[in-house]
Parts: structure tokens; C-alpha cells; sequence
């Protein structure tokens, strides 16, 4: 079963009597793929993000779970990856071979179906993979246009190149 993740603009992930966190409207699902108890308290788990959502009202639940109504947000339309950017979907296409090729795959934050040929795909993959800031990652989310999100993703790795 999915659940939702939202970043926190204010507040605490843990719920603390007298207190409600304002969250960000936009968030996405996520699936756990992967559940391993490591000692008796101690978790870990591995998710995949899914799809993206508008939170309209949030409250308190159980357990110190938040819960809250969403709409779905629609899914990026087909966009090919501009020839000018191509550069880009096979740096990350030989990433993904040499993976394969090592037998490391699995390793490998990436799950398929490797859509090296989509704009919002690569631009997801890029911004989940860079270091930004939860804000920058959050406006990536946000950013309905996938060829536009591609482009902020680039520009932000050209920006952090430059930096060096």
C-alpha cells in the first residue's frame, strides 16, 4: 500500500502535543519495495517514489501518522529529450549499462523501466541522484511542464559545475 511523502515548510516530522507542521501542497506516493528488520526497533526499508500529488488538508492520525486529502497530479505527457540535451540522457544510459555490466545494478538507485528517451524521466532521475536542496527538489516536483524540469535540472548542474 502507498503512502504519501510531503516536505515540512514548519514544524517536526514527530507529532508534539499543541503543535501542526505545515507542509508543502505538493508531494508524491511512495511504495515500499524492500522491508529488512535489522534488530527488534531498527528498520530499514527501501521505496520507490511514484506519482505526484496535490495535499489539500492535512490532520493528525494515529500513531503519530499525518494524514491528509490529495488529487492526483497527471502524469508527465510523453516528451522527447531535445537533441541539444541528448548528452545528458546518455551520460546517464552509460551509467545504467556499466551497472548492468558490472553485475551492480541492483546497487543502483534506478529502477526500470529506463526511459532515457523522456525528459521527465531523466529530469526525476537527475534530480533525485544531485545533491540540491530539499527546496530545489521540491520546486523540481512542483514543475508540471517535463521538458521545462529537464531544463531547470540542467541548468542547476551547469550552475553547480561552475562552482567548482
Amino acid at each position: 500500500m502507498p503512502f504519501g511523502v510531503v516536505s515540512i515548510k514548519h514544524g517536526r516530522e514527530v507529532q508534539v502535543p499543541g503543535e501542526v507542521p505545515v507542509l508543502h501542497s505538493v508531494g508524491c506516493t511512495a511504495h515500499i519495495r524492500k522491508f529488512e528488520q535489522v534488530q527488534p526497533t531498527f528498520f530499514r526499508v527501501l521505496c520507490q517514489g511514484g506519482v505526484r500529488f496535490n495535499l489539500l488538508e492535512v490532520s493528525a492520525g494515529a500513531l503519530g501518522v499525518w494524514q491528509g486529502d490529495i488529487t492526483y497530479l497527471p502524469e508527465d505527457p510523453s516528451t522527447e529529450v531535445p537533441s541539444h540535451f541528448q548528452t545528458h540522457a546518455d551520460r546517464l544510459g552509460k551509467v545504467i549499462a556499466s551497472a548492468q555490466q558490472q553485475d551492480v545494478i541492483d546497487k543502483l538507485p534506478i529502477l526500470p523501466p529506463y526511459q532515457l528517451d523522456e525528459c521527465g524521466w531523466l529530469a526525476n532521475r537527475y534530480a533525485e541522484a544531485l545533491p540540491f536542496s530539499v527546496e530545489v527538489k521540491r520546486q523540481l516536483l512542483s514543475e508540471s511542464d517535463p521538458l521545462a524540469r529537464f531544463e531547470s535540472v540542467i541548468r542547476l548542474m551547469q550552475d553547480q559545475d561552475s562552482d567548482r
